[in-house]
């Protein structure tokens, strides 16, 4: 079926602003808020002596697994920022989303004090959330970026609201199939098990709360293309009645549209999902994608590098940036940029 819908924008990029409404639990923090004695946050002397002598801010962003593809356009923003504010940025993170070495990681930076500004996506919400404070107390800015960990001590978080996200695809999905559609939707993620797949999984099962469809999953797909396929094609054999699948994100969204293409299943089940690699362009341009969230990962790098610089030189409240959700069809491909 030819599935297609009226594009609706839920946040763009044009609309990216800093609120205090996506905070993180803590609230906003500025340069000012210093001291120590009442448990305010206090800037590292070393970074400090740094900020004073004019030295670049050593600033990294952690990314949970920098192998994926959406780390690129990550980099890209970042890298765009580092040189528009005369910062030293660099990507890290635990290939294969491993969130011990991440860990690991992060606190060799904290005792080296090889560090002066850090972006956290988290591999796992609870693993991250001790080094997150780790770094807070060290007088190291810290916000997360990509996913958040509203229950940590960062300062901040610059993304997109996850679970916000997964509701919309869900109404989307819904308007795309009609209110009175039934049947199963298929649901897979890259890492069922991170917090970001979470909080997107249960904006997405409540926005199907109360309608006539059935959610299977979510079902773990894992990082590697052929495996990520293979696990698609395993269990959607054993289903029966499928309506709709949906990706959760880049890299589970194109094994589900490979897997429907080639099973000659395009026109009989819809497929939805986040992120606009070149695949998935191909996929929305060929009819078997009815449409990805794009959730602006350059800005995401970009914001994370400059909301930290920004509190570190000028004193700048840190306070949360959304960086915005946008349907993309392929009414709206053509002026979509892709994110790989």
């Amino acid at each position: 079926m030819s599935l297609r819908t009226t594009v609706r924008t839920v946040m763009t990029a044009a609309a990216v602003t800093a609120t205090a409404a996506l905070a993180a639990g803590c609230g906003a923090v500025t340069a000012a808020d210093s001291g120590g004695s009442d448990g305010a946050f206090e800037l590292a002397p070393y970074i400090q002596e740094r900020v004073d002598n004019g030295e670049p801010l050593r600033i990294k962003l952690s990314y949970h697994d920098p192998s994926l593809a959406f780390a690129t356009p990550i980099s890209q923003g970042m890298n765009r920022a580092g040189e528009e504010l005369g910062a030293e940025v660099q990507l890290i993170g635990p290939t294969g989303g491993d969130a011990g070495q991440q860990v690991s990681e992060l606190q060799t930076l904290i005792q080296q004090k090889s560090v002066d500004g850090l972006a956290v996506s988290s591999a796992s919400s609870d693993a991250l959330r001790p080094v997150i404070a780790q770094a807070y107390d060290a007088g190291i800015p810290v916000i997360s970026f990509n996913t958040d960990n509203p229950d940590s001590r960062q300062m901040g978080f610059v993304g997109q609201d996850l679970r916000g996200s997964g509701e919309s695809q869900a109404e989307e999905l819904l308007d795309v199939l009609g209110e009175d559609a039934t049947g199963k939707v298929v649901v897979f993620s890259v890492d069922t098990g991170a917090g970001w797949s979470h909080d997107r999984f249960g904006g997405f099962r409540d926005g199907l709360e109360g309608s006539g469809l059935e959610i299977v999953g979510p079902v773990n797909v894992g990082n590697e293309p052929n495996a990520a396929y293979n696990t698609v094609e395993s269990t959607m054999a054993g289903q029966s009645g499928v309506t709709a699948i949906a990706g959760l994100d880049c890299c589970s969204t194109t094994a589900a549209a490979k897997w429907t293409a080639e099973s000659g299943n395009a026109d009989g089940i819809a497929v939805v999902g986040f992120d606009v690699l070149t695949a998935t362009a191909q996929y929305i341009e060929s009819g078997v994608v009815d449409f990805t969230i794009s959730q602006n990962p350059a800005e995401q790098g970009y914001q994370a590098v400059k909301v930290l610089h920004d509190f570190a030189v000028d004193g700048t409240e840190i306070s949360g940036v959304d960086t915005g959700s946008e349907f993309v069809t392929e009414e709206n491909l053509a002026d979509t940029p892709v994110e790989d």
